[in-house]
C-alpha cells in the first residue's frame, strides 16, 4: 500500500482513550486487527483507560495478553480525554498516528485511507467528518453551531472539529501538547504550531452499540471557552507582552490624555478669568486615574508573563497507575 519505513517500528499507531467501555473493546480490537491485516499494515493499538470504574482494565489486560499489538495505560483517576491523548501521543511509535473513540461509533474501515492520505498525499493532519450522524437534534444542532464558530475564529475550514477519528503525521503528535479540554482543537493547536496542511475525510458514523455517551450539553459551553483560551494562548503564549503591553500602554495613554485635557481646561478657564471646577472634583478625573492604574498593572502583568515564559516551561504531569507492554 505504501513504502515501508525502516525508521519506524510500526507504520500505524492507534490511540484510543476510553472510559467505561468494557463491552465494546473486544469487538473493536478484533475489527481493527481484521482491517489492518487485510491491508498489510504493521500497527499498534494504545488503549488509554481514563479512570474507568467498570471492568475495562481487566478486559484490556486479557486482550493485551492474547495480542502483542495491544498496549495499555491506566490512569489513577479520570483526567479527561485530552490527558489520555497527550499521554498516548508520547508513547506512539508509528509513522502515522490515528485517534478514534472506543464506543464503536468510529469505523476502523476508515484507517487505511487515513493512513494513505498522510503518507501519500502528504497531509500533516486529516480530520474525520461525520457527514451523516446518528445523534439526536439536541446534539447535532449545537455541534453545527460549535463547528461554525470554530471555523470562523480559527480560519480552518473543517466541518467536524470534534470528530474523534483523526490521523496525524508523527511529527505533529510529537510537537504539540494537548491539555485541559483542548482535544476538540487539536487542528487549531497544530496550525499554530506550524502544521498547515490539514485535510478532511467523510467518515462513517455508527450508532452506539453499548453503553451511553459520556458527554453532556455542557461540553459546548466549555468548548467555546476553550476556543477563546486556545486562540489567545496560541497567539500570545510566546509573546505575552505583545498583548498585555499593548492593552496596558493604551489604557495608560488614555488616562494621561484625559488628565492633561482636564488640567489644560482648568488653566485655560483661569486665564480667561472664568470659574473652573477643581480637577480632582470631576468624575472624569477618577476615570482617568483608574485607566492609568489599570494600564500600569496590565503592563506589569505582561512583563511578568514574559519572564515566566522565558524561565518557566510548562509541563503537565499525569499520575499513571499501570502500564502494559510499555517500554
Amino acid at each position: 500500500m505504501s513504502k515501508r519505513s525502516s525508521y519506524f517500528p510500526v507504520e500505524l499507531s492507534i490511540v484510543i482513550p476510553l472510559l467505561n467501555e468494557a463491552e465494546s473493546l473486544p469487538e473493536l480490537t478484533r475489527w481493527i486487527h481484521r482491517v489492518l491485516t487485510q491491508h498489510g499494515l504493521t500497527y499498534e493499538v494504545l488503549l488509554i483507560d481514563d479512570g474507568s470504574t467498570d471492568e475495562s482494565w481487566a478486559v484490556i489486560e486479557e486482550l493485551a495478553e492474547a495480542d502483542s499489538h495491544l498496549r495499555g495505560i491506566r490512569f489513577n483517576r479520570n483526567y479527561g480525554k485530552s490527558a489520555a491523548l497527550n499521554v498516548g501521543f508520547k508513547e506512539t511509535q508509528g509513522r502515522v498516528v490515528c485517534t478514534m473513540d472506543a464506543d464503536l461509533q468510529d469505523s476502523p474501515e476508515e484507517l487505511p485511507e487515513l493512513y494513505r492520505m498522510i503518507t501519500q498525499d502528504d497531509y500533516d493532519l486529516v480530520s474525520g467528518w461525520k457527514k451523516k450522524r446518528y445523534d439526536p437534534l439536541s446534539k447535532t444542532i449545537p455541534t453545527k453551531l460549535f463547528n461554525g464558530v470554530t471555523r470562523w475564529i480559527s480560519g480552518i475550514q473543517l466541518h467536524d472539529f470534534n470528530c474523534g477519528l483523526k490521523a496525524y503525521s508523527q511529527r505533529v503528535v510529537k510537537s504539540i501538547e494537548v491539555y485541559g479540554e483542548m482535544h476538540r482543537y487539536i487542528p487549531v493547536i497544530a496550525k499554530w504550531a506550524g502544521f498547515r496542511k490539514i485535510g478532511e475525510k467523510v467518515v462513517q458514523h455508527q450508532e452506539r452499540k453499548y453503553g451511553t455517551t459520556k458527554f453532556g450539553l455542557e461540553r459546548f459551553v466549555y468548548g467555546f471557552l476553550d476556543l477563546l483560551s486556545i486562540t489567545f494562548v496560541s497567539r500570545f503564549r510566546k509573546r505575552p507582552m505583545h498583548f498585555f503591553g499593548t492593552v496596558g500602554a493604551l489604557s495608560f495613554l488614555i488616562g494621561m490624555l484625559i488628565t492633561l485635557w482636564l488640567v489644560g481646561e482648568k488653566v485655560y478657564l483661569a486665564t480667561q478669568n472664568l470659574h473652573a471646577r477643581d480637577v480632582t472634583s470631576q468624575p472624569l478625573f477618577f476615570l482617568a486615574l483608574v485607566a492609568v492604574v489599570v494600564g500600569v498593572q496590565v503592563f506589569v502583568a505582561g512583563f511578568l508573563a514574559e519572564m515566566i515564559q522565558l524561565n518557566g516551561p510548562r509541563k503537565n504531569q499525569y499520575l499513571i497507575r499501570e502500564k502494559l507492554n510499555i517500554n
